[in-house]
């Protein structure tokens, strides 16, 4: 008896293991952890015939904890991006003023000049408000290292502000001191390109990676924004008559900074993620949307004050969004552990 339903056993067993087992596996049977089966792996083992790879699915960077691997800017808004914006409105208006002396806009040359003192100054007063006080400024004039933009772009400033408040006050007083404020004048605008630009090499050789991988264009952008503001400063202040070098100054303004940019964030791949996306990325559009409204108002206002002065208005407006895009962008970037070692890894093993 025991042997007769041994040997039933065995029959049921196998007529049960029989209807269970396929060709594809075991009916039924559920496949290991984020295993994937039917991938090809390479070598087969005979022929036609596929293997199985077990397949994970790409990880996704992450830092230990979550946590940044580099430490955040403390600059603070409004005073740095307003530092930014202001400074490349002083040394590109300094240029503008220059322009129009020359070729007998005095009206064009007077706003120009005097809007570049104030911007100047307010742009020092934002700098030496962020960095908590005057004396700090002050140190930075103690030694002049020409790799160091920070030390370039205080002895810039320190030189560029006087120029700037001499020819505006000559200026105002044509008949008073004419060497003098033509010395001023060029002086200026020697030194406003080099303070329109300085702060776009500065924010690029931090270790932030939305500003320093841009380190090449940056300073275009900023060169390009900073002659948007001040031909669109032009256009609001000036009278219509004399506003045409303003005007063709915030349109050659604009063409650079959005060549510029849009080379920098093709160039630059997924870090230029956060000048699309979050804080950032909003000021960059309302940027580009008020320099399209700018750029319309520019050609269809030649003949009238009002949309000339709408023009100008938006022309500064664009540049300062595209300061604060910039500078919001780069916190982000610095928050993201990915955008610093994803970059740092890709060139690694592009590394022959």
């Amino acid at each position: 008896m025991s042997g007769s339903s041994g040997s039933q056993g065995k029959t049921l067993f196998r007529r049960r293991w029989e209807h269970t087992v396929t060709r594809e596996g075991v009916r039924g049977a559920r496949p290991g952890r984020e295993a994937l089966t039917g991938v090809h792996t390479g070598r087969p083992r005979g022929r036609g015939r596929r293997g199985e790879q077990p397949m994970v699915p790409p990880a996704e960077f992450t830092s230990y904890y979550g946590q940044p691997v580099i430490n955040r800017p403390v600059w603070q808004a409004p005073d740095i991006p307003g530092y930014l914006f202001l400074g490349g409105l002083a040394g590109a208006g300094s240029l503008l003023g220059a322009g129009a002396q020359l070729t007998g806009r005095p009206d064009l040359a007077r706003v120009a000049k005097a809007g570049s003192f104030g911007a100047g100054l307010a742009s020092m007063a934002a700098l030496v408000h962020d960095l908590g006080r005057p004396a700090r400024f002050l140190n930075m004039l103690r030694m002049f290292k020409v790799t160091s933009p920070m030390s370039v772009g205080s002895w810039l400033l320190a030189g560029y502000i006087p120029a700037a408040g001499v020819a505006a006050l000559t200026a105002a007083l044509p008949d008073r001191l004419p060497r003098v404020g033509a010395a001023a004048t060029a002086g200026s605008a020697l030194l406003g390109p080099g303070v329109a630009a300085y702060t776009g090499a500065l924010i690029a050789d931090t270790a932030v990676p939305a500003w320093h991988d841009g380190y090449l264009e940056m300073p275009f952008v900023f060169v390009g924004s900073g002659a948007m503001a001040a031909g669109g400063f032009g256009l609001l202040a000036a009278p219509l008559e004399q506003s045409a070098p303003a005007r063709n100054m915030a349109i050659l303004g604009l063409v650079t900074e959005a060549s510029a940019f849009e080379r920098m964030t093709r160039r630059i791949g997924m870090v230029a993620e956060p000048y699309h996306s979050g804080r950032g990325g909003a000021y960059v559009r309302a940027g580009q949307v008020l320099s399209v409204l700018a750029l319309a108002g520019a050609l269809l206002g030649r003949r009238s004050r009002a949309i000339s002065m709408l023009s100008g208005a938006a022309f500064m407006a664009a540049s300062a969004a595209t300061r604060w895009g910039v500078f919001n962008a780069g916190l982000a970037s610095a928050d993201d552990p990915k955008y610093t070692i994803v970059p740092q890894r890709a060139r690694l093993q592009a590394r022959p």
